[in-house]
């Protein structure tokens, strides 16, 4: 019998209670069959220590890939205690304890008020398992089997992790994979960073295994049904360190090594010591659009962008925008602009008009244009105050930049209102100019309205006054009160999914009539939709409106659809949507990555921005 068997079996004798093993604490399920009860004479190696407890891991590992060898056990005592080292055999007494600190989060198995029996040996060697050889690898498609073949789906929210139990399919869906090596010591090789850091360092990465939707940046572009459960997050070094807080997408790192832990709701690693950037992508920045107007019906060109609460006093936020319009989006001849606040920004005090925030943008734009100067108007309808959403006494809106040389309203002969509701008249023209669709309908509540208008080019040439072009600027409710795609909820929680549904229909129902009274009209819908093109409000819209998604009309790589990072996936909030008859008037649709790529501190939104080029002649 080996010295260690020998030990244990001894101090069992002496006790005269068996022994609970770590896998058994842990079982082929997310919650522990032991949960609440006392267990004593837990033998395992020491494989990491933190600021609140230690990590153990079984002497002898079992084969079962269902079952963790590794368990976290939770007592700031016994993580100060200076006499237990990596690599320690120990003995503890405890009680087993499901952990969350949310009712949206899974829990995290732990042995909790741990009493340290014995320490059997020193200097025992603590090898990390790899993530990414020998077949253990994430799988790339489903979370959990829960979700029915589709992490997206609507309803959702129809069972709970924490209620149905299931057995662990790490082989096959990916909460299961990583609740397998809960606890334990991992490894991965050749990360890249799949997402941008939070304030905090915490990462999202992926290693040397197999992962779908990549995109150009090796960043990992959410499709339908897949929401990239391969990807993990770093989260807070062991040791103290800080992680870099200016990674960015597609940067290579350092090996990380950390154990597998429950944060905040998500599946982390907390590695030993903080992450280091290896080598970054070139170019650092995206090159700006190739689209770039001619100044006649030929190629208008036409951009939608999120500006991220905007307002005038700003300063250095206003002057990022205006530099990407110039200088990246090369100044489209009409920009649909979202997230404008009224011109004190968050201070509520009933103010809602937001000429002083345009004018300063114009004016911005202007000096940053140098010899060229350009000059844009601007148009847009101030909402009711405190009832658009967004940051509180901010009454964000939306609005259209556009080159007075290129573009003007077409008969702007009455502006709509806050409550006045824009109709299709014979023509087709509208009623107001612009106009908001249905204001008073209840899937605005509490939420911006889209705003119509009709344009044409200046001196009515080309394609002027004979064929207008009529824009729907959209900013849908957002996703607020979502879980996390690690949460307890199957599928998980897509907050306001159902009023962005009403939304969908009530934009889609203007869209349609403008289109009946013409099926060759030329109309755009765009703006920040908050959700995915495949999701079932935006898939709907399309259908019911009668309009193409712009990215499949230009031929966009699936994975290259993307305008926003979060968490570990690079996504499409932000769309265009266009008539067949401006489809067939394409020359060109991109989108520009100018703050996903980017570290936190360069960006100048949370969204990108989108150029399209149109034939109107």
């Amino acid at each position: 019998m080996a010295l260690l068997q020998w030990v244990v079996a001894t101090l069992l004798t002496i006790t005269g209670v068996s022994a609970q093993s770590i896998a058994h604490i842990n079982g082929d399920r997310f919650l522990s069959a032991l949960n609440g009860q006392n267990v004593s004479n837990v033998t395992g190696i020491v494989t990491a220590k933190g600021p609140d407890g230690i990590w153990l891991r079984s002497v002898n590992p079992g084969q079962d890939k269902r079952v963790s060898d590794g368990l976290y056990v939770y007592g700031s005592a016994l993580a100060k205690n200076t006499s237990i080292s990596v690599g320690d055999v120990i003995v503890v007494d405890g009680k087993v304890n499901e952990y969350r600190s949310s009712k949206d989060y899974l829990y995290l198995t732990e042995l909790a008020s741990p009493k340290v029996v014995a320490v059997l040996e020193h200097g025992k060697d603590v090898n990390p398992i790899v993530i990414g050889t020998k077949g253990l690898c994430p799988p790339t498609g489903q979370y959990s089997g829960l979700d029915k073949g589709d992490v997206f789906a609507v309803p959702n929210n129809q069972s709970l992790i924490s209620v149905e139990n299931p057995q662990l399919e790490p082989e096959l869906y990916g909460l299961d994979f990583w609740e397998s090596l809960m606890g334990e010591l991992v490894t991965i090789e050749n990360p890249r960073a799949v997402g941008r850091p939070n304030q905090y360092g915490d990462t999202w990465v992926v290693g040397d295994w197999s992962t779908t939707g990549d995109n150009d940046r090796t960043g990992l572009t959410v499709s339908p049904g897949d929401g990239n459960p391969e990807a993990i997050i770093i989260g807070s070094p062991l040791d103290g360190s800080d992680n870099p807080t200016d990674t960015r997408l597609g940067d290579h790192l350092e090996t990380i090594t950390g154990v597998v832990y429950q944060v905040f709701g998500f599946y982390t690693i907390l590695p030993l010591t903080n992450i280091s950037v290896v080598q970054s992508l070139a170019p650092a920045v995206p090159p700006p659009t190739s689209l770039v107007s001619d100044g006649t019906c030929a190629g208008v060109t036409v951009g939608s962008y999120n500006i991220e609460n905007f307002y005038a006093g700003d300063t250095a936020h206003v002057e990022a925008i205006a530099k990407h319009i110039v200088e990246y989006l090369r100044t489209p001849d009409l920009v649909a602009v979202q997230e404008i606040q009224d011109d004190n920004g968050e201070t509520d005090d009933g103010t809602v008009d937001a000429d002083q925030t345009l004018d300063a943008l114009v004016a911005a734009i202007r000096d940053f244009s140098n010899s060229t100067g350009v000059s844009y108007n601007y148009t847009y309808i101030s909402p009711l105050n405190d009832e658009s959403g967004g940051a509180p006494g901010g009454n964000i809106r939306v609005a259209y930049l556009y080159r007075a040389d290129v573009l003007q309203l077409r008969n702007p002969a009455e502006k709509g209102n806050a409550t006045t509701a824009n109709e299709v008249l014979p023509g087709p023209e509208l009623r107001y100019n612009p106009g908001y669709v249905d204001p008073g309908n209840a899937a605005w509540t509490d939420s911006r309205k889209p705003l119509a208008a009709a344009w044409e080019l200046v001196g009515g040439g080309g394609g002027g006054k004979g064929r207008p072009l009529f824009t729907v600027n959209v900013h849908w409710t957002s996703k607020g009160g979502s879980s996390s795609l690690h949460g307890d909820a199957r599928p998980p929680v897509n907050g306001g999914v159902g009023t962005r549904q009403m939304q969908a229909e009530v934009t889609a129902s203007f869209i349609a009539t403008l289109l009946a009274a013409d099926p060759s009209a030329r109309v755009a819908a765009l703006g920040d939709f908050n959700e995915f093109a495949f999701a079932a409000p935006v898939a709907d819209f399309a259908r019911l409106s009668g309009l193409a998604d712009l990215d499949a009309a230009a031929g966009i790589a699936p994975e290259e659809r993307y305008t926003y990072l979060y968490d570990m996936n690079s996504q499409e909030l932000d769309h265009v949507f266009v008539s067949p008859a401006l489809a067939a008037s394409l020359k060109g649709f991109e989108h520009v990555h100018v703050n996903t790529w980017v570290e936190y501190d360069g960006m100048a939104s949370d969204h990108d921005p989108s150029v399209a080029m149109f034939d109107i002649c």
